[in-house]
This record gives structure tokens, C-alpha cells and sequence, in this order.
């Protein structure tokens, strides 16, 4: 068995885990990354790089070439309810350098944050690493032991950070409990054909009775989803593909002939939604953030904003101890401090959406936007308000870990 020594252990090569390693590297401390595929490529995961992302990158020095990669850019966000089209937010009203959301594969934004980290002699990559076993020392979480190509491999670390998603196996390991939160519904997500002249303002999500859509540019096709009742993949599966097919083009006509794509449900992939999150955050030596503390809702795209402004925070309130190489229980309590609220915040948002439009949607009622969304939509100004929150979030974090 192989063993290494370092300061900080972070398991899950995510948003969470990459910026947060890059951070910390810039910031002078030695960091390994823990990711258990042999790489990033993994679709249907969540692509909208939202405004407060974009800021992090301009600190960062980062944005002009994390804009050369492949990505579409959103100024407004449209969506059709019933008859009516709302437009609820408006990028361009925003007094900031980036004034538009960007679609991104999260693989092209996971592998240009690696590219970034390497240049830092601190940062060490273990790609198809994944995290077995916690090493503790008293009742201090001492590091953690990994499976990998190469065998067993023991790492030593003043602190170990949990960034494995949302079916994290080290907050599990460190028996951290997890409030569920309940969510109405999931999501079965699919490619289908888009042609690149097409107009990427268009509404990015059709609700209609007993059913909603959501498509998602990206180039020559859409990132489509199909949202069903919580549990009900197996019963639309059970009708067969044409009818499914039938069920898309009935809520969104454009996707007429498209549909075709799907040549058989190995094309079809099911997001599972969870809202959950942790009570307790950390115990000595370990704490959890992004998905691995709290699940979010796909509603909003807001997952890895959240999940990089955890990273953001965790390294602004911990480069300074863990240089040092002494890393307090209460210093990993000001990250759950820090971060609790926006989290609660934002998942009580998704809640309400989730209960009072997609439930009953799903459940065959026809879909009415609110009062709200139609003033929204009808006075533009409001837009700009809408734009800053959901770019934004909650609670944004300024870069303040230093580059040595």
C-alpha cells in the first residue's frame, strides 16, 4: 500500500473539488484531488455557468480564456407556460463586465480548471481514485484511504474535504446525517438535433398540462429534459419509446421529426432529483461541501454555482490555518456558518416551485404563471432584479485567498 502525506485531501473532482483545489494551490498549500473516473466525460450533468461563476473567473484572471472554449451565452431567460411566454430575467440591465449566463459541458469547464490547477506545484491530480476509507487519529478524521489503478493508496492530510456529490461516500464514512428535503419529480435527459441558426433567446422550457420540457443549447444539438413524477420513469418506459417520443413533440411541436434521434433508451438518462442537506457539516479534520452537503433541485441550473461559491468561501476562510497546518473544528464551522444560509435560501426557492408549479403540473393541472412572473415580464426593469438574484445568488463570494 502506497501512502502519501499532504495538507489537504479533497475527495471528488467536481466544481466543488476543482475550484476549490486550484484555490488552495494558488493560495500555497498543498492539495490532492481525489476524482474516481478516468475523466471528466460524463453527460447530461448540469452546464449553466451562472453570472457569480463568471465573476469568480474575471478575479481569477480566467475569464477571457475560459470564454475561447465552445459555450453558448444566455442575456435572457424566457420560458412558455400555458400560452404565455415569460420572460423573467434580463443579464443585459446588469451593471457588471459579464452580462450574460453561459452553456458549457460541465467536461470542457472540469478540464480547463485541472489545466489551470496544474501550473500550481501544490496541486496533485489522481484521476480513477476514489475515497474507501477515512484514517482517524482520536476522534479527528486523519486523512483517508483510496482505491486506484495502481492499488491501495493511504493519504495523510490535516484536512480531508468531501466534494463526492450527492451520494457522498465520506460523508457517509464520517456518519454525517442528511435531511431530505423531498423533491416531486425527475428528470429523463436526452440529445436532440438543433440547428445552429436557431435562436438561442428562445424560452428554454415549455410547461404544459401534465407535463414540462426543458431544452438547453449547446451548438448542434439541445440538452433536453423531460421532466416526469417522482418515480414515474419505469411507467413511461413501460409505454415504449414512440410513445414517449409522442409525449415530447405534443409539449414542445418544434421537436417534431427530432425526436428520431432517439434510437433506443440507452439514448435516455435518468437524473434522479434529490433536495437534501447535511445538519452538520464537519466533524474535526473533515468537512463537506457542494452536492455532498446539500443536494440542490435542477431548478434554476443553480448546482455548481452553489457548490463553487462553497469552494470560494472554504478557501477564503481556510488557507490561513491549514498553512499553518492547524485546522480547528471551529474554523470548519465558519464555513457551514458562512454558507448555510444562502444554501437554505435557494432550496427554499427550488421548494416552493417545485410544490406549487411542477407538482401540479405533473399532475395534470394546466399550468398558470403567477401573478409575479406576468408583472415581471411585463415590466422590464423588474428583469434586471430577477437577473441579479438568480446570477448572482444568495450570498456572493469575492476571491480573498491570496496567490503566492
Amino acid at each position: 500500500m502506497t501512502e502519501v502525506a499532504t495538507t489537504c485531501c479533497i475527495a471528488g473532482g467536481g466544481p466543488a473539488g476543482m475550484m476549490l483545489g486550484y484555490l488552495l494551490a494558488r493560495a500555497g498549500v498543498d492539495v490532492v484531488v481525489l476524482e474516481k473516473h478516468a475523466d471528466f466525460l460524463r453527460d447530461f450533468r448540469g452546464d449553466t455557468v451562472h453570472l457569480s461563476t463568471l465573476e469568480v473567473m474575471r478575479e481569477l484572471g480566467l475569464l477571457d480564456e475560459f470564454l475561447q472554449r465552445p459555450h453558448q451565452e444566455v442575456r435572457r431567460l424566457s420560458a412558455q407556460v400555458g400560452d404565455d411566454v415569460i420572460h423573467a430575467a434580463d443579464f443585459g440591465r446588469l451593471s457588471i463586465q459579464t452580462k450574460f449566463m453561459v452553456l458549457m459541458p460541465q467536461w470542457d469547464f472540469l478540464n480547463f480548471l485541472s489545466e489551470k490547477a496544474k501550473a500550481f506545484k501544490g496541486f496533485h491530480l489522481i484521476m480513477q481514485g476514489e475515497a474507501t476509507g477515512l484514517i482517524r487519529d482520536g476522534d479527528r478524521i486523519a486523512g483517508l484511504t483510496a482505491r486506484t489503478p495502481d492499488g491501495e493508496l493511504t493519504i495523510r492530510a490535516d484536512l480531508v474535504v468531501g466534494c463526492d456529490g450527492r451520494t457522498s461516500t465520506v460523508r457517509d464514512l464520517a456518519g454525517l446525517k442528511v435531511e431530505d428535503l423531498g423533491a416531486p419529480m425527475d428528470v429523463l435527459w436526452m440529445r436532440l438535433p438543433r440547428q445552429p441558426q436557431e435562436d438561442e433567446a428562445a424560452p428554454l422550457g415549455h410547461a404544459t398540462a401534465g407535463g414540462i420540457f426543458v431544452m438547453i443549447p449547446r451548438g448542434d444539438y439541445f440538452q433536453c429534459g423531460f421532466v416526469v413524477k417522482k418515480g414515474g420513469a419505469d411507467e413511461i418506459k413501460a409505454k415504449g419509446l414512440e410513445a414517449f417520443k409522442q409525449s415530447i413533440e405534443a409539449i414542445e411541436p418544434m421537436m417534431h421529426g427530432r425526436t428520431d434521434a432517439l434510437k433506443s433508451w440507452d439514448d435516455v438518462k435518468l437524473l434522479t432529483v434529490t433536495v437534501d442537506r447535511l445538519k452538520t457539516w464537519c466533524v474535526p479534520g473533515l468537512l463537506c461541501i457542494g452536492d455532498a452537503a446539500h443536494a440542490m433541485s435542477p431548478v434554476g441550473g443553480v448546482g455548481i454555482n452553489l457548490a463553487i461559491q462553497d469552494a470560494v468561501a472554504t478557501a477564503n476562510l481556510l488557507y490561513a490555518p491549514l498553512r499553518t497546518g492547524r485546522v480547528s473544528l471551529e474554523d470548519l464551522q465558519a464555513v457551514q456558518a458562512r454558507r448555510e444560509w444562502p444554501t437554505k435560501v435557494t432550496q427554499a426557492v427550488q421548494i416552493f416551485i417545485q410544490k406549487r408549479a411542477i407538482a401540479p403540473t405533473l399532475a395534470g393541472a394546466s399550468p398558470k404563471a403567477p401573478w409575479i412572473a406576468k408583472l415581471i415580464s411585463a415590466f422590464p426593469p423588474l428583469q434586471g432584479l430577477t437577473a441579479r438574484a438568480a446570477g448572482m445568488g444568495a450570498r456572493f463570494e469575492k476571491v480573498r485567498s491570496p496567490a503566492v
